[in-house]
């Protein structure tokens, strides 16, 4: 999956969750301003994180490390997970395509786990 990729902007998984935290920014901008160092603040530092560790993860050489990385990220999707419940709940906004989003890129994200960790064996 990775071979072709020259760079992390060519894998579409790291394009999936850099959509993510492109549709998480725009929808806690809504968020009231007493969230802004509480939710607000959390909410984009973890989806962020995903973005950011598959790009850290697709520059590391070995294949522990890649794995590693592409872990932390799964992480960080379902502290994003959770922070959707929240923010329903809290009754901050429609959050179906955001949850649905965030669904597909994990798929997306365990489905290229699961192949650079095969190739390991």
């Amino acid at each position: 999956m990775n071979d072709a990729a020259q760079k992390f902007e060519d894998l579409i998984v790291w394009r999936k969750a850099h959509q993510f935290v492109l549709d998480v920014y725009k929808f806690t901008q809504k968020f009231p301003k007493e969230e802004l160092f509480g939710l607000t603040s959390q909410f984009r530092r973890a989806a962020v994180s995903i973005a950011a560790n598959i790009a850290e993860g697709f520059a590391k050489r070995g294949t522990s490390e890649k794995l590693r990385f592409y872990n932390i990220a799964q992480g960080s999707l379902s502290e994003c997970r959770y922070f959707i419940i929240l923010s329903k709940d809290l009754g901050y906004g429609e959050t179906d395509e955001l949850f649905s989003l965030a669904i597909s890129t994990g798929k997306m994200l365990d489905s290229y786990y699961m192949t650079i960790s095969d190739s390991k064996q």
